[in-house]
This record gives structure tokens, sequence and C-alpha cells, in this order.
């Protein structure tokens, strides 16, 4: 089974979200199980730096890649690197990749952004015929790769080419709210005929939207969790898009939820080198000196008696630190101290920094990323709190569990396909969960979570529940490949 993943992000390549991982992980399992797994992403400028930082050397590959766009030829060329015995290909074009963001600014998108992910998209494809890669799957995900779907079913000169006839498109919807919209004058641009610019086609509101398209135009769409594939059929989580994936749905196997994973060896609290102390579920003393020395280098008032909340995450509306902000004077008087770490949205980011100056010892915010510091978190803290208005998937709860930190989570998404809560079911609960965006909802999880934390025994048991959950790779990878199999047996 030769399987060709394309995909804007790689961890650790790379990254501005849960795509990089998934794209970072994924690949290597299928491996495991016999598929010749190839990837491609773009040559950041953030690539070359990984690739130093990380001590790989790429190779040079002969040939350029060409793609026409506006009947003008955009070049690029290959380079080689080898992820844990995955072969990835980097399309090297300075004008479009040598950035110093991958996809906007703090100012906005790149005016550009059709252009760059267009030559990535046409430009891959050319790339595996360049390297006589002739894929059985296909596999694309996000906005950012539909034109790989859109252009081999419109596109004249790749439709009717020979090379990909057997291969089958499988696209993977990371994030619904981000769609790629465009003016519908990058139809001519990419070779695109009007008459796909339609309600039925990738038409949106007078735009072409390319997510549309590679939804409609894909064999099967899939998306990162079984809840979050019934959401996104709604108009509440949709964004627009909920009748096109009903539409899909009418066959049930043409839109699946596959819940993320993470790696367990790369999350690993027995061998993680960021960690203070290690520690494990048959022996979590270690947890609590870990949190003792996050509080001293974060500042934090060093009450053991304390729970400390950690929040590892974008500052974004989608991940709720409004809400966060607005309950920050309950959730200290409740006896609760919270360390922040994260990036995102100037708004939110000067919230927390006016927030940082009233709670003082009880709140540190770190605006940035650090992974070591992230890491250090998710060991340090009693809680790992996502209060998030939609989640695809997340990961943050599964690294939290694995750290036998207890998630606070809304229920949405895939954390409802994660989480169990302990207020309901003390034999199985993982977690706490609050169902409806607003403080008194999140406050009530809050509470239900410091009740159980002031009795020993019962905490203990629960943290060492969660630290024995299995949220790897194994069982998605195999979905997966069940899934590859399917469509190239039967076509559909």
């Amino acid at each position: 089974m030769k399987v060709l993943f394309i995909s804007p992000e790689m961890e650790p390549l790379a990254k501005v979200g849960g795509l990089a991982d998934v794209v970072g992980a994924l690949p290597g399992e299928l491996k495991k199980l016999g598929c010749d797994v190839r990837v491609i992403i773009p040559l950041y400028r953030d690539v070359e730096k990984n690739l130093q930082k990380l001590k790989l050397k790429s190779k040079n590959l002969k040939g350029e890649v060409i793609v026409a766009i506006d009947w003008l030829p955009f070049k690029g060329t290959l380079k080689e690197v080898s992820l844990d015995g995955v072969t990835v290909y980097l399309l090297k074009n300075d004008n479009f990749f040598d950035r110093e963001y991958i996809y906007s600014t703090p100012k906005g998108d790149y005016t550009d952004s059709s252009l760059r992910f267009g030559f990535f998209s046409l430009g891959a494809l050319e790339a595996a015929r360049t390297l006589d890669f002739k894929p059985d799957i296909i596999h694309c995900h996000d906005w950012q790769t539909a034109l790989v779907s859109i252009s081999l079913k419109w596109r004249k000169h790749l439709k009717d080419a020979t090379f990909f006839k057997d291969s089958k498109l499988v696209f993977t919807i990371h994030n619904i709210a981000y769609q790629g919209l465009f003016g519908k004058e990058i139809l001519d641009e990419f070779g695109l005929p009007w008459y796909i610019f339609t309600p039925q086609g990738i038409e949106f509101y007078g735009k072409v939207n390319l997510l549309k398209g590679g939804i409609a135009y894909s064999d099967l769409v899939t998306t990162v969790s079984p809840t979050y594939a019934e959401e996104i059929k709604t108009p509440q989580y949709g964004y627009g898009l909920d009748g096109v994936l009903r539409w899909i749905s009418e066959n049930a196997n043409n839109l699946m939820g596959i819940l993320n994973g993470i790696d367990y060896e790369l999350w690993n609290p027995e061998t993680d080198k960021a960690l203070y102390l290690n520690y494990s579920a048959g022996d979590i003393d270690g947890k609590i000196k870990n949190k003792s020395k996050l509080k001293e280098k974060l500042g934090l008032n060093t009450d053991e008696a304390k729970p400390l909340i950690g929040i590892v995450s974008r500052l974004t509306e989608q991940k709720g630190i409004d809400l966060v902000v607005e309950s920050l004077s309950q959730i200290v008087d409740l006896g609760f101290q919270v360390a922040i770490l994260g990036t995102g949205e100037e708004k939110y980011e000067r919230m927390l920094e006016i927030a940082k100056h009233t709670y003082k010892e009880n709140l540190s915010v770190f605006l940035g990323f650090s992974d070591e510091m992230a890491r250090r978190i998710y060991a340090g803290s009693d809680m790992f709190l996502m209060p998030s208005r939609f989640e695809p998937c997340g990961l943050g709860q599964m690294i939290a569990l694995r750290y036998g930190s207890i998630p606070v989570v809304r229920g949405t998404g895939g954390l409802l396909d994660t989480i169990r809560d302990h207020t309901a079911d003390k034999k199985n609960g993982n977690g706490f969960i609050f169902y409806e965006f607003s403080k008194v909802s999140l406050l009530d999880a809050l509470v239900r979570a410091i009740s159980a934390y002031e009795n020993r025994n019962e905490w203990v048991d629960l943290v060492t529940r969660s630290m024995k959950e299995d949220f790897s790779w194994k069982k998605s990878s195999e979905k997966y490949l069940e899934i590859y199999k399917r469509l190239k047996i039967n076509g559909a």
C-alpha cells in the first residue's frame, strides 16, 4: 500500500497547530503496519531552522517541479530527509515559502495564500510524478491542500493523466473554521472550469471555498474525532458547510471521525528530560515534586495545598480564553492557582498581562511557546483546563492524562470522545466535564474537581487511573489502514 501524505505542516519540522502532530506521528504508525508512506511539505524557513536544530541533513533530489499558474511557469526543487524511517520530501520555492511566518503575520494572512498553497498542492502532484511514486492513496490535510482533490477532478491535464488514475483521495478536516476563501479569479489562475462555480460546486457566498472543494471532490472525508464528525453536520459547528457534509454523509462511509492520538514515547513522564523529576503511574510522588519546583520557577505561592490549574493553548476565541479571564477572580477565590502558556490574539495577551498584575502569586502567564515549559506544566499541574467553544479533537487533554493532570473540559468535539466525567462515574471517570459555555458551568466543574482533590485517596486513584489511559496512535492508524484498503479494493 503506497500512501502519499500532502500536508502544510509536520512535527518536528513545521508546526502551527495539532495538524503538525498528526502528520508527524501517523505516517510512522502506518509504516509499522506495512505501508510505504511518503510525506511532502513546503520547505519553509522554519523547516531549515528545525533541520539544523535536529542535526538532520537533507539531500537534494534531481529534477525540477514546474507548475503552471495563470499561464506562467512556477518552479520548485525537491529535497529529501528521513524522519524516524519515514521519507519526507521538501518542496522548495523561496518566493513562496522563505518567510518569517508559515501562514500569516501578526497583522493578518499573507495576500498570496492562494498562490502559495496552490503551488504547493499542484507541486506535490508533480513531485510524485517526477519521483515516480504512484500512490494508492493520496491523503490531504486541510484547505491548503484542497486543490489536489479539485485539480485531479477538474484540471484537464491532471484529470486525464493516467499516473493518478488508480489513486484514491482521502481528505482530512482538522478545523472546519479555516476554509481558504478566495476571489473567483483563482478559477482561471488554476485552470479550473467556471461551471464548478455553483452552490453545488466550490462557490460559497460569491467566493471560491477551497475546503468545500476538498470535501466535495475527495473519495472519503475524515475528521479528527467521531463527535466532531457529527457536530460539523449542524449549523452551530459547520461554519456554513453543514449542508455539504450532510450531503456526503448520505453514504454513511463518506464522512468518518477517527480520533487522533499522541506519541506515547514522545510524551512520557518516566523519561521526559524536561521534567524536574521523572515519575510513573506506579509512583506519582515525583509529580508532587514537579509541582513544587514549577511553582517556585513561576513565582507562585508555594502553598502545597493549593491545586494548580495548567493551560497550554493558543490564545484564541475558539479556546475559550475569554471565559478563563472572566472567571479568574472566582477561580482564585476557590483556592486555585493558574499557570498559562501560550500565544495568540493580541487582545487576549493584553487581558492576561493585566490579570497577571492583579492576581500576582496565584497566576503565571508565559506569553510565547516553550516545549520545555509546556512539559513542566503538564507534569506540575493538578488539573488541565480546556474550556473550548469547539474542539475538533484536542491533544492537550490526552497529554495531560499521560502526565496525571486531570482534564477539566467543555463537552464538545474530541473532548467528549476522550474524557469521562468523574462526578458521574467515580469508577471509570478521568476528568470533569461542563457543557454550557458560561462562567457558572465552568466554576461548577472546578468545584467538583477541587472537592475530589481534597479527598487524598480519591484523587490519587483518579490520577493513577488517568495515567493508564491509552490514546496512542495504534488504534487510529489501524482504522486509517482499514479505510485505505476499502477504498483501494472497492473504489468507494
